[in-house]
This record gives C-alpha cells, sequence and structure tokens, in this order.
C-alpha cells in the first residue's frame, strides 16, 4: 500500500476452479498474490486495497463466496466472516453478492485502480483467467479511471523473502530431503521411474505436502538429455545414471532440487568426472549471489566456469571456444538452459531480472552438463537465500550431494 499512488486502489482475485471436462476440476490452487497479500486459500475471494478510503473501514476489504450449511456438508467449510479475520487481519469481509454497490461506492472516490496482470518473464497464458475476467469487467463498467499494474510492485515485494516465508521453505526443502534419502535405499535395476516418482509422493504425502512443487522430472538414462522429460516411464538399468528433478511444496511454498544418481549405486570413472565438474560448477557460481550481483553478468561467469569445466573433460577443445557465437557460446551445446531462477510461492517465482540481487532473495543454483553420445546426463541443484554479508544460505544443505556420499549411502 505504501508503493501506490494517492488516491488508488487495488484489487486481487483468488483463481478459477478449472474444469476438465463432465463435472471433473483440476484440484484448486490459489492465485499466490491474493495468498501472499491474505493468507486466503479460497476460491472465488477478492481482496481490495484502498489506503486513502474517506472510510477508514474501507482501506482493507475482502470478499467473499457466502457460506452456508450446506456448501459445508457437500463441499467443507468455508471462510466466515470471523475465520476471514483470523485468517487475514482483514476486518472489513463483504460476501460477494455486495460487490458491485460497494465497488460503485469506492471507485467515486478514488482515480487510479491497480489491476493485477501476470508479467512473469516465463508468463504463456492462454486461458483467461478470473483475474482477466475481472480487469476486463472493470475497466469496462469505469472507462474514466486511470489504470496502474501491481505486477511491478508485487515482484519486488515478492522477491524478498520474510523469515516467515524462509522457514517454510525450509520445510519443504526438509521433506525433500526425507523422499531423496528415501530412494538412495530404493533405487536399483529395473526399477521404473514412476515407481521412483511415487517413492517420493508418498514421502512427501505423509509429512503433510500436499503434492510435489511442479511436475516431477525422473529421467533414467538418455532420457535426462530431454530438460522436460515428464514421461517418467521407463526402466532403469545397470550403469545408467538417474536425474531427478523433484521437490515438495509445503504450505503453497515451493522447493526444487535435482540430484543425479548411478542406478547400480556406483557411477563409473567417466560419470564421476562429469558429475565433480558440474558440482564444481554449482559451487563456484553459488558463492556469486551476492547483494548488488546483475542476473545476466552472473550467467556469463557462470559459463566461464563451465567452459573451463568442459575442456578439462574433452568435450570442448580450444577452438572451439576461440571461434564460438558470442550469443549462443561453446559451453551451450552441453549446457544449454540457465543457472539461477527465484523461487518461493511460485517455482520460477517472481523477480525483476533487471534489477541486482539483494538479501533474502532466494535462487535455485543448477548447473548441468548433457551429453548424449555418452547416453547420459548430469544436473545438480540447491536453493539458497542471499546473505547481507557472506556466502549464501543453502537451504539443501542436508541433501547428500558429493559422489562418495551418494555412492556410500546406496550400498
Amino acid at each position: 500500500m505504501a508503493q501506490m499512488k494517492p488516491s488508488s486502489l487495488a484489487v486481487f482475485n483468488s483463481n478459477d476452479i478449472y474444469p476438465i471436462s463432465a463435472d471433473s476440476t483440476m484440484p484448486f490452487e490459489q492465485h499466490r498474490d491474493i495468498f501472499y497479500l491474505s493468507g486466503v486459500d479460497q476460491e472465488e475471494s477478492i481482496l481490495v486495497l484502498f489506503p486513502d478510503a474517506p472510510k477508514e473501514k474501507h482501506r482493507e476489504i475482502l470478499f467473499l463466496k457466502e457460506t452456508n450449511e450446506h456448501i459445508a456438508i457437500w463441499e467443507g467449510e468455508k471462510l466466515t466472516k470471523e475465520a476471514a479475520l483470523k485468517t487475514s487481519g482483514i476486518k472489513t469481509v463483504y460476501w460477494l453478492q455486495d460487490l458491485e454497490k460497494i465497488m460503485f461506492e469506492i471507485m467515486t472516490q478514488c482515480d487510479t485502480v491497480y489491476i493485477n496482470t501476470n508479467e512473469h518473464y516465463r508468463a504463456n497464458v492462454e486461458t483467461e483467467t478470473r483475474e482477466d475476467r475481472f480487469t476486463k469487467w472493470l475497466k469496462d463498467k469505469y472507462p474514466a479511471h486511470s489504470v496502474a499494474k501491481s505486477n511491478p510492485i508485487l515482484q519486488r515485494l515478492r522477491s524478498v523473502k520474510d523469515p516467515i516465508e524462509l522457514d517454510l521453505m525450509q520445510k519443504a526443502c526438509d521433506i525433500t530431503e526425507k523422499g531423496f534419502r528415501r530412494l538412495l535405499n530404493f533405487v536399483k535395476p529395473g526399477v521404473w521411474e514412476y515407481e521412483i516418482e511415487a517413492e517420493l509422493m508418498h514421502e512427501f504425502l505423509r509429512n503433510r505436502s500436499k503434492k510435489f512443487a511442479y511436475t516431477p522430472i525422473i529421467a533414467a538414462g538418455n532420457n535426462a538429455n530431454v530438460l522436460h522429460y515428464i514421461e517418467n516411464n521407463q526402466q532403469c538399468k545397470a550403469g545408467d545414471l538417474i536425474l531427478m528433478d523433484v521437490g515438495a511444496e509445503y504450505a503453497n511454498y515451493s522447493s526444487d532440487m535435482t540430484r543425479t544418481i548411478p542406478v547400480s549405486g556406483r557411477f563409473s570413472e567417466r560419470q564421476k568426472a562429469v558429475y565433480n565438474a558440474v558440482n564444481r560448477v554449482k559451487d563456484d557460481a553459488t558463492k556469486m549471489l551476492v547483494p548488488g550481483t546483475d542476473w545476466a553478468d552472473y550467467h556469463v561467469e557462470v559459463g566461464k566456469l563451465m567452459t573451463s569445466e568442459l575442456l578439462g573433460l574433452g568435450l570442448l577443445d580450444k577452438a572451439d571456444v576461440q571461434n564460438e557465437n558470442p550469443d549462443w557460446p561453446a559451453y551451450k551445446k552441453y549446457f544449454m538452459h540457465g543457472t539461477s531462477h527465484h523461487i518461493g510461492l511460485d517455482t520460477h517465482d517472481y523477480g525483476i531480472l533487471t534489477e541486482p540481487m539483494t538479501a533474502n532473495m532466494v535462487f535455485t543454483v543448477e548447473p548441468g552438463i548433457y551429453i548424449p553420445e555418452e547416453g547420459f546426463g548430469i544436473r545438480l541443484e540447491d536453493d539458497v537465500v542471499i546473505q547481507e554479508t557472506g556466502e549464501p544460505f543453502n537451504l539443501m544443505r542436508n541433501i547428500p550431494i558429493e559422489a562418495d556420499e551418494i555412492e556410500d549411502l546406496m550400498n
């Protein structure tokens, strides 16, 4: 609210419950912005912020779907006005049927309305959201108001984590650790990728995670060279590596881990050499994540680290590097994705990448080397919190990663 223009209000909508077909729906997932701002985790909810409202009670308003006994029996209890106050701290709660009447009153008292558009750099949305429909209705009904964007304010707020958020993210990482340790005893030649996924799901659910934070990647052998391999339907063979990009959610917060382990419990010499090269890049890249670092410059520096390792592994030679295209450097043949992204309520979380990093931002660090001609790919990934001084704090510091430790635990 402190960052809004004078005489302005901002509106935030929950997500729809999305249909599949017939009477089937996707499980409800709350829009992260209204959840972040209010703690309300329920469909058909609207938050209005109006810091300069003439009536003090209209400075923060929640609109909720009116609940009743019938809804409680069929769907479970929805928020009452009292429960909404307890959840959100917002005293003024109206039922949705009063929305148009209340909105008319407060829109006559403001000049600018903040709408909430999705401006994430990876967003590619074809579905019309509840937020989109509301924005259309609002602009149509109140065409004389100025319109501003909530998104830049939210990106800056959400990218810097509160200690409460960091605790929840640590919990998500701790649940992921339990899943990974379970796998080290389970994996052996002949298991199927989906069986590994099932072991993780079991461990996540029994530790009060609702689900995977994102679609899990369990990629044995050459499947690891497909960056977004999600079929998870192949058998794991002796001598192969398995790349697992998986993470538990906890209280809507994400964790994002990648580990690559040997199906037979031992790395070959070549596999271990590549593994240790990736791990060194990860460790050295992590040290660069400090306040003031520029995201784009950081990726250039990580590229230099990776180039050096690829030369050492004999995957590149000096001529490859001397003749490289600056827009697609030689190392990109074996490491074609970025090294770090913001993580939080969303796995690829909000953050303005053209602004310098600051303390309490949380980033993944995930270098990889992918060698289809040798039948394997290796990626390693941790989630780290930028500190005011010194190296970042690794939320996954307890999850085994050194090649020797992985082998010891598997044997």
